[in-house]
């Protein structure tokens, strides 16, 4: 392959609209490894559903394009599909709650299914990867990104869990990234926005932050994900995504797989490192896909003469390159499974909430609520949400004990009832008489928790991480 084919390999840009026919064209100009879809991608029906039919379609033609200057292997075609927040397509695909879920319900069974189901609505699409799961073990309140997008606050159950949904996600067909090494879950700011500096020591990253990704590398997962993540025990003010020593620290645990960087847009490197500068840094720091450059033709442009000029060693790209087609040329060799229908994980999806609802105050036993109940907080949509399941519990609306819904950034609530939708830390504050963690707000979620309400279903799940003076491990 030529040099311009080989630092095409290694991008992975994302772009606006829905236009995938331009898309492709960029694709086949630029010889690029793939491309991730985001929400504003997603084509849309009428009724503000996802047109599956035209997704795949569109999929269709950045694949075709990625084939078209005679190379044999598909391109990478990813997306952000975790559950919960993170989540580019929505109905009729399943809606999944928060895999913060899969830690309180404590079942690798159940994470493995759930990583399954998922990816299997998405294969039945094209795509052929998806960045998660997040294996970052969150720190509670003081971890303002990840939260309820991790699994848990443990770092042995976060690789159990995290192992067993990768897992199913290749048995569905689609490449699984584990993210976000070296661990975002302990640091206080938001990568998007700036550099978070994680302080601790490489022993205590071991200890704690590093086990999900010893556990995925041990597993042979493909791919891990690194983050814009400032570690100055291994290199002060600079963004492990773009770090040498970081991804040194990678190997040097075993990996031999494909090291993708969080988004380059990100303001955590593009207020450093502008337009396509980030690329060829990141590229000879040991990252072999780089994701959504803030412009791709210019990273492309920047990759090439980086190489001509020596700057980076053509060995370096050589090994890039090679690695990321080695995992798309097994991928290709794999069996695939045949894709499951949109929305055929809704029984599961409610399977999981109802292993996940929590009740951290409260009758552990028979009804938490009367026969009709007042509602508020929330979104609409979660009010109508609640409002229907309740209906199907026989729990009225209109009168009785006040039930109100918080989500991840809502001040401690008052009512007769309080729900967390998101990471369950607003309990802590709250002094209601009955405290309920959800970890979703699909429909699904909204079933588990009037059943557990109406004391139809027990409450089985357990925090995964402490919220204020209740421990992990609390509930019923």
């Amino acid at each position: 392959m030529s040099t311009e084919q080989k630092a095409g390999q290694v991008l992975m840009p994302f772009f606006t609209g829905t236009d995938f026919a331009a898309q492709a064209a960029v694709i086949e100009r630029l010889h690029l490894g793939g491309s991730i879809v985001m929400g504003d991608n997603v084509p849309l029906s009428s009724d503000g559903t996802v047109d599956t039919a035209a997704m795949a379609a569109g999929i269709g033609l950045l694949q075709k394009a990625a084939r078209a200057d005679g190379r044999t292997w598909p391109a990478v075609i990813g997306v952000d599909q975790e559950g919960g927040v993170v989540a580019r397509l929505r109905a009729p695909l399943t809606e999944w709650p928060a895999p913060m879920s899969y830690g309180a319900a404590g079942s690798v069974g159940l994470a493995t299914d759930g990583g399954k189901a998922l990816a299997s609505e998405l294969a039945g699409l094209g795509f052929t990867a998806d960045f998660a799961p997040a294996t970052d073990v969150t720190a509670g309140p003081q971890d303002p990104t990840i939260g309820a997008r991790a699994m848990s606050g443990n770092p042995d159950e976060a690789s159990r869990l995290g192992v067993g949904f990768a897992q199913g996600m290749l048995a569905a067909g689609l490449l699984p990234s584990v993210k976000h090494f070296p661990g975002h879950g302990s640091v206080s700011v938001d990568s998007h926005e700036n550099l978070p500096v994680q302080k601790a020591t490489v022993a205590e990253l071991r200890a704690k932050d590093w086990k999900p990704f010893q556990a995925a590398i041990d597993a042979g997962l493909p791919m891990v994900m690194t983050g814009h993540i400032s570690v100055p025990a291994l290199e002060p003010g600079v963004p492990a995504s773009l770090s040498k020593p970081s991804y040194d620290a990678l190997r040097g645990m075993g990996f031999k797989g494909v090291a993708v960087t969080d988004a380059l847009n990100m303001g955590a490197v593009q207020k450093k490192f502008p337009g396509g500068s980030a690329a060829p840094k990141a590229l000879a720091a040991g990252a072999d896909l780089l994701l959504m450059p803030e412009d791709v033709a210019g990273a492309h442009a920047a990759v090439v003469d980086a190489v001509k000029s020596g700057a980076v060693p053509a060995s370096r790209l050589d090994e890039a390159a090679q690695r990321v087609v080695t995992m798309i040329l097994w991928h290709a060799r794999t069996p695939a499974p045949q894709g499951a229908a949109p929305g055929s994980g809704s029984a599961l999806s409610q399977r999981v909430s109802a292993a996940a609802v929590t009740v951290l105050a409260g009758p552990c036993h028979g009804p938490i609520v009367p026969g009709s109940v007042r509602v508020a907080g929330g979104s609409e949509q979660d009010r109508a949400r609640f409002a229907k399941a309740a209906r199907a519990a026989g729990i009225a609306i209109g009168a009785g004990p006040l039930v109100t819904l918080i989500g991840f950034e809502g001040p401690p609530a008052k009512g007769d009832v309080v729900v967390a939708l998101d990471a369950p830390w607003p309990l802590a504050g709250s002094a209601a008489p009955a405290k309920v963690a959800l970890y979703g707000r699909s429909q699904e979620a909204f079933n588990a928790l009037a059943a557990v309400l109406a004391g139809k279903a027990p409450a089985s799940g357990k925090l995964p991480a402490a919220v204020g003076p209740h421990a992990p491990g609390s509930g019923c």
